[in-house]
């Protein structure tokens, strides 16, 4: 491309967008979200993610207003700086980039599992290190070469998760759901709901490959719509196929009492014999779910953070673009660094509630942009807008908002991390930004 050194290479097209967009979130569909189960049994987990489905609905189709008018690489991060201002930016950016960077290290903790399953002479750290490094690399190299791949591995995670509602729906009884459906009270529903925000977290990150699509008014629609409408399906699929076979005390613990994070191989185990083919295929291909996830965040991660950077709300630097692969390299480099730090800490399920609390941020701030670009550019060109206007973003706002309410009720002492990371970020960020 002629011009601005530092500009992305469009080269993606809606398919692709809808491989990212199933790519970033089909992880939370494996493992993870039936731990929610545990907090508000069937009843509880099955009314947060009807509430989450709705939040994420309302919030996609009016996200897709603003990635589609400003198609550009820092998503959130831009929408608030050109309707709300740099302060408020710096905190949609911020918010984007926990999300973003800190999902990743806890599905590579997955990934170490399940490889260490097969490969039990490799440890569980050195099999997610090398797999932050692969991946890292294949992001580097070319952002076509990254997305073909998301779009293979996701047709398989999308086509076993099919196979997997074919063999256990059969066998699905609506008693099991019945089964202590309400385990801890009403209270547990709001406890539920980070695992419900598992099931969808990172599907806004098609928005920050905006800008290295091709004619973005048009595709990121088809890409971001055909995405989230996959998604609610398939978590409809897992749910019922998972919990209806034996109900949801056998998603969540193991014959030894301990909880899993394993949900579709202890539904299968109940219909299939350990030794059965289709078990240890499914078990083998479930791999594939969590490389997707694993790989596509890592994508977006690093345009959210080479967009903090280009903008110079972070140090300079990491908004370059590496000029043989036109692709972000030295913002993908950082985040790998930090994604391996948090991995050696070893807190896998508060680095994952720290992720969801900058969802929420980026969720609430971007629907406020939402609103606010419609009163301050009336005239601006939106090929596409959101549908309802503007019950849609006051519906997602409403209920993200609640959920981060539960968030900081059932995670305190980790909300007040996560707020004190965007304070310590937002003093250095008012001594040291300055505009280009």
């Amino acid at each position: 491309m002629s011009g601005n050194p530092n500009q992305l290479k469009r080269s993606l097209n809606a398919t692709m967008l809808w491989g990212l967009g199933v790519g970033y979130v089909i992880s939370g569909m494996y493992f993870g979200w039936n731990l929610g189960l545990e907090k508000g049994g069937t009843l509880g987990m099955g009314l947060a993610t009807l509430f989450i489905t709705l939040m994420y609905i309302t919030f996609t189709f009016s996200y897709t207003e603003l990635a589609c008018a400003i198609p550009k690489a820092g998503g959130a991060f831009d929408y608030a700086d050109r309707t709300l201002g740099k302060h408020w930016a710096f905190f949609a950016g911020m918010a984007q980039n926990i999300e973003f960077i800190f999902a990743p290290p806890a599905i590579a903790f997955a990934i170490g599992a399940y490889f260490n399953l097969f490969f039990p002479q490799f440890s569980i750290l050195s099999i997610a290190v090398t797999a932050y490094i692969l991946f890292t690399a294949l992001n580097i190299s070319g952002v076509k070469a990254a997305a073909t791949f998301e779009l293979i591995i996701t047709i398989m995670a999308v086509g076993e998760l099919l196979l997997f509602a074919g063999i256990t729906l059969p066998h699905f009884d609506a008693a099991h759901l019945q089964k202590n459906a309400l385990p801890n009270g009403w209270q547990g529903i709001f406890a539920s709901i980070p695992f419900a925000i598992w099931f969808f977290l990172g599907i806004e990150g098609v928005a920050n490959v905006a800008e290295e699509t091709k004619n973005p008014q048009k595709t990121i629609l088809k890409g971001f719509g055909s995405a989230i409408l996959t998604l609610v399906l398939l978590c409809i699929l897992t749910f019922a196929g998972s919990v209806g076979v034996a109900g949801w005390e056998a998603v969540v613990y193991t014959k030894e009492g301990a909880p899993s994070d394993s949900p579709l191989p202890l539904a299968l185990s109940h219909i299939v014999t350990g030794n059965n083919f289709l078990y240890h295929m499914l078990v083998t291909v479930g791999l594939f779910g969590l490389i997707a996830s694993f790989h596509g965040i890592i994508l977006a991660a690093g345009r959210s953070t080479f967009e903090f950077g280009r903008a110079r709300f972070a140090p300079v630097w990491l908004g370059r673009v590496n000029s043989r692969f036109r692709t972000p390299s030295n913002a993908l480099l950082a985040n790998m660094i930090i994604g391996i730090v948090a991995l050696l800490t070893g807190k896998t399920s508060e680095i994952i509630i720290l992720s969801v609390l900058g969802a929420l941020t980026l969720y609430i701030i971007s629907m406020i942009a939402l609103l606010r670009l419609r009163q301050k550019e009336p005239g601006l060109s939106r090929p596409f807008r959101a549908p309802f206007y503007p019950a849609f973003p006051l519906m997602a706002l409403l209920l993200a908002i609640i959920s981060f309410i539960a968030m900081m009720i059932y995670n305190f002492r980790l909300t007040w991390l996560y707020l004190g990371i965007l304070l310590i970020g937002y003093i250095l960020f008012r001594l040291f930004h300055k505009r280009s």
